[in-house]
């Protein structure tokens, strides 16, 4: 692994030149994180919190990189995901997945 290359905060794993990369913003934009902090993704993991969260969901209870690792659907997605190789990427499956945070 390059030490110049960014590492991704969900995953922990190299973000390469070549792998396809996003800004995710720790609070949605339309939930008052405009101009908030973001975080660098792979774009499969950027795909997966969006997949798994709602807007709502994600600025009240997942604005953090560490609350997002822990809710269960987003563990067991890392937990594959770190197996695979740093610029991989595939798509993720249907829309938003019916998931209870509560």
């Amino acid at each position: 692994m390059k030490t110049d290359e960014p590492i991704c905060p969900l995953c922990d794993r190299a973000i390469p030149k070549e792998a396809r990369q996003s800004l995710h913003h720790l609070i949605p934009r339309l939930r008052g994180g405009k101009g908030g902090p973001t975080v660098r993704l792979h774009q499969i993991c950027h795909n997966e919190i969006h997949a798994t969260l709602s807007e709502a969901e994600l600025a009240r209870d997942f604005n953090t990189v560490e609350a997002l690792k822990i809710h269960p659907r987003l563990a067991g997605f890392i937990a594959w995901v770190r197996k695979r190789p740093p610029a991989f990427h595939s798509k993720t499956p249907g829309g938003r997945r019916a998931w209870k945070t509560r």
